[in-house]
């Protein structure tokens, strides 16, 4: 699934291009993303209108129109926007194709469906994206994520630091891939509960996080499965992984293996030695 840091390279890529175009078409298709295609808000609220500019909250882009009305994508697991020729054939799985004033398409391709479109109209636009935004944790690249609010947030949590890192309503944006990165840079052992954590240890994890989602931005973001930014290119942090993926390899540091195992049905990476596991993991 996309991470912050390839939603926001393919908001990026977007942005060089998008604003200042006026839809001109919309066709979607007749099959239900994660949830159903909103057609006839397409049609009254983002036809006919001129992009203001893409901003992204969380995993989410928000496609802003000059008259107010919102797109709003979210890449699900699969999903891709690219800026494509018109003339260029579609595939089967371009679920939402906007038709602009230069000939060219934008056009949502999710093979697996699980990708999901909302329209906010001018009218409620402010109300539904302060709903909206409530429901969405902090921002790693936002001054609220710092080491003193991290402490405040775990709390008495015995919830393993890594699921806290990964629950979207406390964190935004930070996906398995680099929870897992993020982890191994602080050498703190993902198991470990929140609460156990010193302010020392979210200090080390809000840095080495924030260093390594703004390298994989710099890279064009991860392509593990199929991302593509919205140039049409793969990204390459995948290059620069130190764990995820590397179950058996040596640890880049300590030569030890790496060890995968799974939390909370996710793939979980670690070295054993440079992440000493918590006291009721240890034999």
């Amino acid at each position: 699934m996309p991470e912050l840091p390839e939603v926001e390279v393919t908001r990026r890529g977007l942005l060089r291009q998008l604003p200042g175009r006026t839809v001109v078409g919309i066709t979607w298709s007749e099959h239900r993303l994660r949830t159903a295609i909103p057609g006839r808000l397409l049609q009254e609220h983002i036809l006919g209108q001129k992009i203001l500019t893409i901003d992204r909250r969380a995993k989410y882009l928000l496609l802003r129109m000059t008259g107010g009305s919102v797109l709003v994508i979210h890449l699900g697991m699969t999903g891709k926007l690219g800026l494509i020729n018109k003339e260029t054939k579609r595939h089967k799985h371009d679920h939402l194709v906007l038709s602009l004033d230069d000939d060219s398409e934008m056009r949502f391709n999710d093979s697996r469906r699980f990708g999901a479109l909302a329209v906010w109209p001018a009218a409620r636009a402010e109300a539904d994206e302060r709903a909206f935004s409530a429901k969405e944790g902090i921002e790693p690249f936002s001054p609220e994520f710092n080491a003193s609010h991290l402490l405040r947030i775990a709390g008495n949590r015995k919830a393993p630091v890594k699921s806290l890192l990964m629950n979207g309503r406390l964190i935004a944006g930070i996906g398995n891939i680099y929870a897992n990165e993020t982890l191994f840079a602080a050498r703190i052992h993902p198991l470990t509960p929140a609460n156990q954590l010193t302010l020392d240890d979210w200090q080390r994890i809000t840095t080495e996080g924030r260093r390594i989602m703004q390298q994989a931005i710099d890279a064009g973001g991860s392509t593990i499965a199929d991302f593509l930014g919205a140039s049409g290119n793969p990204g390459y942090f995948q290059l620069h992984f130190k764990v995820y993926g590397r179950k058996d390899c040596p640890c880049l540091h300590c030569s030890q293996p790496i060890v995968k195992t799974t939390l909370a049905g996710r793939a979980t990476y670690f070295c054993p030695t440079c992440q000493s596991p918590p006291t009721h993991c240890r034999s």
